[in-house]
């Protein structure tokens, strides 16, 4: 969990084995893999059904667009569910960068989570490509007619929202009761940026989502696209968050303060 106030710090000396440091990083890697599974699940499952569509022709689908939305939504939403009270629901690299540069994650921690978040997207398109017969993993490309300008553009707009909604929520101290609906504020946010993003670049916001398929279906093409836009954005939010809607803290004073004198 995020810390109450903010610190930069590298880590305890004993935070790298520490019992804490290992359950959160296995349930970064176990929510990553779900919620991967269901979302790159959900578009291979459109290319079963509709096996004789174009890929693109079919994304521009209202039908489809919804249901990948709808698919990756609730799958964030469970995911960050089952992992917010051990390790605060990241289950997102440029989410993980969001709170190393506000100050609510050590670095070790952060390191942690980037190589959990990373093993358990891979993970989870190998074991699609096994269930699946074979399937090669789609990821995300741009659109025809989309430069990489745009793309990379749309990523880190993206991503700033996500990243935002998920400090709002989850991150603020002052979140109170809010915190409960954090998991499916988060879910909603990236399920409303799916509809709008897409169809132009696939709408990712998360390297972790990107890299697994990319990996294990071999398809790298405008990749560092999917990598760059996320992080530029999730930093540009956390950053954002932390150093203009957090209020600055005064320390408490101890002591009796003086009466004023008397003029």
């Amino acid at each position: 969990m995020p810390p109450p106030s903010r610190a930069y710090v590298f880590g305890r000396p004993d935070e790298a084995t520490h019992p804490d440091s290992m359950r959160a990083t296995l349930a970064e890697f176990l929510s990553t893999f779900i919620f991967v599974f269901v979302g790159e699940g959900s578009i291979l499952a459109l290319d079963k059904m509709y096996p004789e569509e174009a890929r693109y022709y079919r994304a521009m689908r209202a039908s489809s667009l919804v249901t990948m939305a709808l698919a990756h939504g609730l799958g964030l939403f469970a995911a960050i569910s089952a992992c917010i009270n051990i390790s605060g629901g990241h289950v997102n690299p440029a989410i993980t960068l969001g709170a190393l540069v506000g100050g609510r994650i050590s670095l070790i921690r952060a390191l942690y989570y980037w190589v959990a978040q990373l093993l358990g997207a891979i993970v989870a398109s190998l074991l699609l490509r096994v269930v699946t017969g074979g399937m090669r993993p789609v990821g995300f490309y741009l659109a025809s007619g989309v430069g990489e300008l745009h793309g990379l553009l749309l990523e880190i707009i993206l991503t700033f929202a996500l990243v935002y909604v998920f400090y709002s929520t989850a991150v603020d101290p002052r979140r109170g009761s809010l915190g409960i609906l954090a998991p499916l504020a988060i879910g909603l946010m990236l399920a409303a940026n799916i509809l709008i993003g897409g169809p132009f670049d696939g709408a990712s916001m998360n390297p972790a989502r990107a890299f697994g398929p990319a990996l294990v279906g071999w398809r790298w093409r405008h990749h560092w696209i999917y990598w760059l836009g996320p992080l530029i954005g999730g930093g540009l939010a956390g950053l954002t968050y932390e150093f203009l809607m957090v209020p600055v803290e005064v320390p408490h004073h101890t002591h009796t303060p003086l009466a004023p004198e008397d003029y």
